[in-house]
């Protein structure tokens, strides 16, 4: 009966080793497919990079012309120390403000910010190759 157990591990064994060669050669000749982008030409199987994303939001919504309020958010996939400036809308132009940051160590900024422009003002977070979405304070 030993004999009989010894001869059925090593049988089994190399069933195993003979099974395992041939599915190795099953998954060479079956590559993974390719995907095919909006132009039809065939991307490489690569996922998607992931985009960098920044939040802002405004401490009040109207203040008197050149008090200060804050501007804060927090930044996705930006390492820390990116440097993050304040835009504003002036006709369809966006300026750069002279009011910027580094990202602290854990991705977020708050800045203190004194608008004269009177009216409704759009402004966003620029930095990283990113903008946050537009917000609006209203100076008077």
């Amino acid at each position: 009966m030993e004999r009989f157990r010894r001869a059925s591990v090593a049988g089994v064994a190399t069933a195993a080793v003979l099974a395992g060669s041939v599915g190795v050669a099953v998954a060479v000749v079956s590559p993974t497919p390719a995907r095919t982008s909006a132009t039809g030409r065939q991307d490489s199987a690569r996922p998607d990079p992931v985009r960098p994303e920044l939040t802002a939001t405004a401490t009040v919504s109207g203040v008197r012309a050149w008090e200060q309020f804050r501007v804060y958010g927090a930044a996705r996939h930006l390492s820390p120390g990116t440097t993050v400036a304040l835009q504003q809308k002036q006709g369809n132009t966006w300026v750069t403000l002279p009011a910027s940051m580094e990202l602290t160590r854990r991705s977020t900024y708050k800045m203190r910010v004194h608008l004269g422009l009177k009216g409704q003002n759009q402004l966003r977070i620029v930095g990283g190759g990113t903008r946050s979405p537009v917000f609006q304070v209203a100076i008077r």
